[in-house]
């Protein structure tokens, strides 16, 4: 019998994610609105055939349901867009992922109706499907920001207009020594968070807030978009190809006055919230650019997550969890990594094309915020929320 702690929110994201896709016409629930992303159907029907495959097929030994619908949620010989096309409409796909999610509910809430099964000690298995249900519905979110681009709005005028303001943020220094990282009795965590490590960390300064979008502007209008001596190579050339020269949902109106557009529509942009929407290419020109202007600043970098976790731990962060922040170093294995419940859930990200990503958004569900949870994506990604905090050398270094 599962807990009721998984139980709840478990149901919970059920509706809400049906929620989403009633919200939308049959036309948007099965448009791709970027080439990374599925549909809302996809994601969806990815849910339900999720919990098909490992409470049914894996755990009962029955495939029968799976078996039918493997070949539109799992990767093979079709694509992406192949899989979003030949699936039936949303009405279709709801009715189906009610009666399975229904029969899932029972299977787990009432003892005797799942077998005795290694995957299952601890409710392990059921505390990795509930988070990864809680990442479907934040990709479903994800996937109507990306719509909200594709509406014109050029109508709309900003009421406040974003003032840019110069970087500047609380700090905090922690000294050197060993700090753990990691997980660690917790059977929520996912299998790369785990086993807990013990870290060496060099003294460091962290800002205890993410770069604001007030902060932000103040680096685009100083021409840090077009200063090639900020930018890595591979930056500099992402940037060039892709000729962006602002965050992901920001947009101007016509008298040039920048707005962001959320899930909702379009609104004024808050100068003290993180900017979102920026990938690792661009957080890395910003930290340049304020190293650049020398004095406090100087030696200012990308956070690893290693002091992300620490400085996390320690609760002296503010607004934290309100914008994804990218850290410097690549998403990898600790020491006796032990993959769960298969190799699909993380070891085959652990390809050195990843970096990580820590803290959640505005779209991420309670059950995923905690500091040892890792998150990942592509350098030249910005479809996440994402933003950047700062960290920098000890103060003896620069007095």
């Amino acid at each position: 019998m599962t807990q009721p702690a998984i139980l709840g929110p478990l149901n919970n994201l059920y509706e809400m994610q049906a929620q989403l896709l009633e919200s939308v016409t049959d036309t948007d629930a099965s448009r791709q609105y970027h080439a990374k992303l599925g549909s809302l159907n996809w994601y969806y029907g990815t849910g339900v055939f999720l919990e098909l495959y490992w409470l049914r097929e894996v755990l009962a030994g029955d495939d029968d349901l799976s078996a039918r619908v493997k070949h539109l949620f799992q990767p093979g010989a079709l694509s992406l867009a192949d899989q979003c096309s030949q699936l039936p409409p949303k009405d279709h796909l709801l009715n189906w992922g009610a009666e399975i999610r229904e029969e899932n509910l029972l299977r787990l809430a009432n003892p005797g109706q799942l077998p005795d099964h290694e995957l299952l000690r601890a409710d392990r298995l059921q505390w990795f499907l509930l988070q990864e249900q809680a990442k479907i519905y934040e990709t479903m979110l994800l996937t109507l920001n990306q719509r909200s681009l594709q509406t014109d709005r050029r109508d709309y005028q900003v009421e406040k207009p974003l003032v840019p303001s110069p970087p500047g943020w609380e700090i905090k220094e922690l000294s050197q020594g060993h700090y753990r990282i990691g997980a660690r009795n917790q059977p929520a965590a996912y299998d790369n968070e785990l086993p807990p490590q013990a870290v060496q960390l060099s003294s460091f300064r962290i800002a205890l807030s993410p770069v604001s979008n007030s902060q932000f502007l103040a680096f685009m209008e100083a021409g840090g978009y077009t200063n090639p001596g900020l930018w890595t190579t591979e930056g500099r050339t992402w940037q060039q190809e892709q000729d962006k020269n602002h965050p992901e949902y920001w947009r101007q109106d016509s008298t040039g006055y920048w707005y962001v557009l959320g899930i909702n529509g379009p609104v004024d942009l808050s100068p003290d919230e993180p900017v979102c929407g920026i990938n690792q290419y661009e957080a890395q020109a910003y930290a340049a650019w304020v190293n650049a202007l020398g004095d406090e600043f100087v030696g200012a970098i990308l956070q690893h997550e290693y002091q992300w976790e620490v400085a996390a731990r320690s609760g002296v962060f503010k607004d934290l969890g309100r914008a994804w922040e990218w850290c410097s170093n690549s998403f990898h294995a600790y020491p006796e990594f032990t993959p769960f419940p298969d190799e699909q859930v993380s070891a085959i990200h652990f390809n050195g094309e990843n970096s990580v990503l820590r803290g959640g958004s505005l779209h991420t569900q309670r059950v995923l915020r905690r500091p040892s949870l890792r998150h990942w994506a592509q350098a030249p990604d910005r479809l996440q929320l994402s933003g950047l905090r700062l960290v920098f050398p000890p103060k003896h270094q620069w007095i």
